[in-house]
């Protein structure tokens, strides 16, 4: 795989912003090659960098297509109209490969995009992570993991794998651990967000629907008090009435998009 750009030429619009669709980051020996869509707001001067993980319970999901709640194309404008690029990532999902594959993905994309800055547009020393149920929970283990990355911005994650399904081996986090979770806790512990938190972790702002049954919001009250108890940075907003993916409070959705923008311009800009 070669990172010679030059030849790519990305998509423009009629507001200056560009898209470059389709960017291999990575060839894992037996597997796809994993792909990035980026997005940039323009203009010459390098530009902080968001990556985004889709969700799907680790089992399906596609890094160009927000949550069925987000209108299309909110979340990417959001982000460029701020001033910040987004890259948006496949990673392998459980059916194809178990933790910590996943993980090894991102920063495979981080990696990628650090090497490729100058010739996409962006400042690599500004990075923060977005991700959304499954990819908040990688969101975070990629934030964490990486002491490049600044802030991380979590939509309703799942923060512990022994919390929902714990003996249950076809659920989501048994099928992404390959195994029992309770019979795997060192392995559960490093997919685990709450048992990662860093000495000095970066900001994070996790947003939890209150009323979410597929992923309750104790998922982010318990990283909220361990980041606390770390020293770390972090806001917690349960939205009053929401469901998984903010189900039930769709008309919501655009403050909560400005909100993650918001702070990931805070924190990043």
């Amino acid at each position: 795989m070669s990172d010679d750009l030059s030849a790519v030429e990305p998509r423009r619009d009629p507001d200056g912003f560009r898209t470059h669709h389709g960017l291999t980051y990575a060839e894992p020996l037996g597997f796809r090659p994993l792909l990035l869509d980026l997005h940039h707001p323009g203009g010459p001067a390098p530009v902080p960098l968001v990556v985004w993980l889709h969700g799907g319970g680790f089992q399906s999901g596609d890094r160009r297509y927000p949550p069925r709640t987000v209108p299309p194309g909110l979340l990417w404008r959001a982000l460029t109209r701020a001033g910040l690029a987004v890259a948006t990532i496949d990673y392998r999902l459980s059916g194809e490969a178990r933790f910590p594959a996943q993980l090894d993905d991102i920063a495979a994309a981080l990696a990628f995009l650090r090497r490729n800055a100058g010739q996409l547009g962006l400042d690599a020393g500004r990075i923060g992570t977005w991700g959304e149920s499954a990819g908040g929970a990688l969101a975070a283990l990629a934030a964490f993991a990486d002491p490049g990355v600044r802030a991380a911005a979590l939509w309703y994650p799942v923060t512990d794998m022994l919390a929902r399904h714990p003996h249950d081996a076809d659920s989501s986090e048994g099928r992404l651990l390959g195994g029992v979770p309770s019979e795997l806790p060192g392995l559960a512990a490093r997919a685990s967000a709450v048992a990662q938190v860093p000495a000095e972790p970066p900001a994070v702002l996790l947003q939890h629907g209150a009323a979410d049954t597929v992923a309750p919001p104790e998922h982010s009250e318990r990283l909220h008090e361990a980041l606390l108890a770390a020293g770390g940075r972090t806001e917690l907003e349960l939205v009053p009435g929401a469901e998984h993916i903010w189900a039930g409070a769709e008309p919501r959705v655009p403050e909560l998009v400005d909100r993650a923008v918001a702070f990931l311009a805070r924190e990043l800009v």
